[in-house]
C-alpha cells in the first residue's frame, strides 16, 4: 500500500496536528503539492494542513498560518481565517466565512454564510440564494454538531456549546449553548484564576516571552539604517523612541542596532537648537503660535517620546524648549482658554501634556519658568468639571471618549508627571467606569491602545491617591480582569502587539507603537490587581508610575 496515502488519507487527515512533527519529507512534499492543487483563488499560510480527503471548492480561500482543514469537511465559497484556526474532521463551511486568530470548529459543524429566498412566487429550487456572510471573533471555541446561520456575528472569546443553533450574534466573551442558542454565562465569570479574582495565571509567562522574543522584535522593526513601526512602514522618529522604550523594559539595555551612544547623538541631535522642538524625519519644523511654542502635530509627542528615550538611555535634550521657556504665565493662561476643549479634549489634553513635559525637561536646564508651572496647576485645578473631575465636554457622537483620553494626556504630563494629587478622584472613577462601558469603544474587539490606557491610567492614578480598597475598588477590579483577560492572547510571537482595530492609529498589524503601549497596559491593569510584580518588568518612560518630578506642593482638590 502507498505510504503517502495511507498516512495522508488517515492518521494525518484525522489528526493534522501532528503533521508538524511527525510527517516525512516525503509527505510534506505531498501535503505542498495539495495545497498548491486547490481551486480557485487559494493562499494558505506556512505550517498549514489541508486533508487529502477534504472537499475544498473555494471562490477564494485565505487560510491563516498554523491552521488545518481536516478529513472529510466540505468548504465551499469564500472562507478567510487568521492564525491557528481548525476545521476539524467533517466540518461543513459553506457560502461567505471569516474566522478570526485561534477559532476551533469541532467535528460536524456547520458555518452556512448563505441562504435561500422563500418567496411563494417560484418553487424552493428555484429560489436565489442570498449571503450575508458569517463573522467568527478571535480565541471562538464551536464545538461539535453546532450550526451558525448567516448573518450571524460571533465575538471574540466565545464559547459555543455541541449541538447548539445559533441564530442570533453572540458578544464578546459569550458562553452559549442550546437550539437556538441562549447565551449562559460570561466566559471571564469561570475562567481559571490566580491569586486574584479571575485574572489567568499566565503574567509571569507572558513576560518571559515577550522578553525572550524582544531582540528579534526589534531588528524586525530595524530597516539596516532606521527603525520603522513594522516592515513596509516608514522610518519615523516615535518608531526610534519605541524601540528604546522596549528594549529597555524587557532588556535593561538599549536596542542592539546601534551602540548606546549612537543611539544618543541621533536622538539628540534630531532636535532643533532654536526652537528645542524634534520634527518629523524629513519633515520642517511646525509652525509656532504667536507664544512661540506649537499647536499640534508630531513635534509634540517627539517632547514626551524623544525626551524620556534619551533619559533611557541616560543622557537629556541638549537645548530647552524656547517656546515653554520663554511663554509667560498670562500667554499660558491665554493659550489653555483657546484649547479645544468643547469639540476635540483629546487635543487639548495632548497639548497641555506636551508643555508640561516640557516644562520638566526645561527645569533640568535650569529654567525656572517663571512661576509658569505654578500657573498651569493653579488654572487646571479651578477649570475642572466639579461634577466629574475631568476637562473637557462629552458629545453624542464619541460620548466621553474625547475627555477621558484628554484627562489621561493632561495628567500624565502635569499632575502625575509631577506628583501633584489629582481634583475630584471619587467623581473621576465614576466619570472613567462610565466611559468604559460605552460599547462604542469597548467590547467585541473595538478596544485600541489608547481607549484602554486612558482608562487604565486615571483609574490606576486615582486609586493610589484613594488607597488600598479605596472608592469602588471591587468596579476597578473587575474592569482591570476582563481587560488583562483580553489583552494577553493578542500578543503575536515574533510580532508583539498590534495597536487595534480600525484606520485611527497604526492600526491592527503588530509593530513597535503597540507593543510599547500594550506592554505598559498590562503592566497597569496587573498592577490595580496587586500583581505587577508577576511581570517583572516596571515602565521607566513615557508611561513610568513614579513621578519624574516632585518640586512642588500639592494643590487643593
Amino acid at each position: 500500500m502507498d505510504q503517502r496515502r495511507e498516512t495522508s488519507s488517515g492518521r494525518f487527515d484525522h489528526c493534522p496536528w501532528l503533521f508538524a512533527d511527525g510527517a516525512t519529507e516525503e509527505q510534506r512534499a505531498a501535503q505542498l503539492a495539495r495545497r498548491t492543487a486547490l481551486d480557485g483563488d487559494s493562499e494558505v499560510g506556512e505550517r498549514c494542513y489541508v486533508a487529502e480527503s477534504a472537499a475544498v471548492f473555494t471562490d477564494r480561500l485565505r487560510l491563516g498560518a498554523d491552521s488545518y482543514i481536516a478529513a472529510h469537511a466540505y468548504v465551499t465559497g469564500e472562507l478567510t481565517t487568521g492564525a491557528h484556526c481548525t476545521l476539524n474532521p467533517f466540518t461543513t463551511v459553506r457560502g461567505t466565512v471569516r474566522l478570526g486568530e485561534g477559532v476551533r470548529i469541532g467535528a460536524h459543524t456547520s458555518l452556512l454564510g448563505f441562504n435561500h429566498s422563500m418567496e411563494p412566487d417560484r418553487p424552493v429550487h428555484r429560489q436565489p440564494l442570498t449571503s450575508r456572510g458569517i463573522e467568527i471573533g478571535d480565541d471562538v471555541w464551536i464545538g461539535s454538531h453546532v450550526v451558525v446561520v448567516d448573518g450571524v456575528r460571533v465575538g471574540d472569546h466565545c464559547v459555543i456549546g455541541a449541538g447548539a443553533v445559533v441564530t442570533r450574534d453572540l458578544p464578546a466573551w459569550t458562553v452559549a449553548a442550546g437550539n437556538p442558542a441562549r447565551p449562559l454565562r460570561d466566559r471571564r465569570a469561570s475562567r481559571t484564576t490566580g491569586g486574584t479574582g479571575g485574572t489567568p495565571r499566565s503574567l509571569t509567562r507572558f513576560a518571559d516571552t515577550a522578553r525572550s522574543q524582544a531582540a528579534g522584535l526589534l531588528s524586525r522593526a530595524w530597516d539596516g539604517d532606521r527603525y520603522r513601526d513594522r516592515p513596509g512602514a516608514p522610518a519615523t522618529v516615535r518608531a526610534h523612541c519605541d524601540a528604546v522604550e522596549i528594549a529597555d523594559l524587557l532588556l535593561g539595555s538599549a536596542p542592539g542596532q546601534l551602540a548606546p551612544e549612537e543611539h544618543v547623538r541621533r536622538l539628540a541631535s534630531a532636535q532643533d537648537p532654536r526652537s528645542g522642538l524634534v520634527p518629523e524625519l524629513g519633515e520642517p519644523l511646525p509652525p509656532e503660535e504667536e507664544d512661540g511654542f506649537t499647536a499640534d502635530g508630531a513635534a509634540l509627542y517627539h517632547v514626551l517620546s524623544v525626551g524620556y528615550a534619551l533619559d533611557l538611555l541616560g543622557a537629556s535634550f541638549p537645548h530647552p524648549v524656547r517656546g515653554v521657556r520663554d511663554m509667560t504665565a498670562p500667554q499660558l493662561l491665554a493659550r489653555l482658554d483657546g484649547l479645544p476643549w468643547r469639540e476635540r479634549a483629546w487635543n487639548a489634553g495632548a497639548w497641555v501634556d506636551a508643555w508640561a513635559t516640557a516644562a520638566h525637561w526645561n527645569l533640568r536646564h535650569g529654567a525656572s519658568g517663571g512661576g509658569t508651572v505654578e500657573a498651569l496647576f493653579g488654572a487646571l485645578v479651578t477649570r475642572v468639571d466639579p461634577w466629574t473631575g475631568l476637562w473637557g465636554t462629552p458629545s453624542a457622537e464619541d460620548g466621553r471618549l474625547q475627555v477621558v483620553n484628554g484627562y489621561y494626556r493632561l495628567t500624565r504630563g502635569s499632575f502625575a508627571q509631577f506628583g501633584v494629587p489629582v481634583p475630584s478622584p471619587e467623581r473621576v472613577v465614576d466619570a472613567v467606569l462610565d466611559h468604559s462601558r460605552d460599547p462604542r469603544w469597548f467590547g467585541a474587539g473595538r478596544e485600541t491602545a489608547c481607549t484602554v490606557l486612558d482608562v487604565a491610567h486615571p483609574l490606576w492614578l486615582c486609586a493610589r491617591q484613594l488607597g488600598a480598597g479605596g472608592y469602588r475598588s471591587t468596579d476597578v477590579r473587575d474592569w482591570a480582569e476582563g481587560q488583562l483577560a483580553a489583552v494577553l492572547p493578542r500578543w503575536r510571537d515574533g510580532e508583539g502587539f498590534g495597536f487595534g482595530p480600525g484606520a485611527d492609529g497604526p492600526g491592527p498589524r503588530p509593530g513597535l507603537q503597540g507593543t510599547e503601549m500594550w506592554l505598559a497596559i498590562v503592566w497597569y491593569l496587573a498592577d490595580l490587581l496587586g500583581r505587577s510584580d508577576e511581570l517583572g518588568y516596571r515602565p521607566r518612560g513615557v508611561h513610568r508610575p513614579e513621578p519624574a518630578r516632585t518640586v512642588l506642593g500639592p494643590f487643593p482638590g
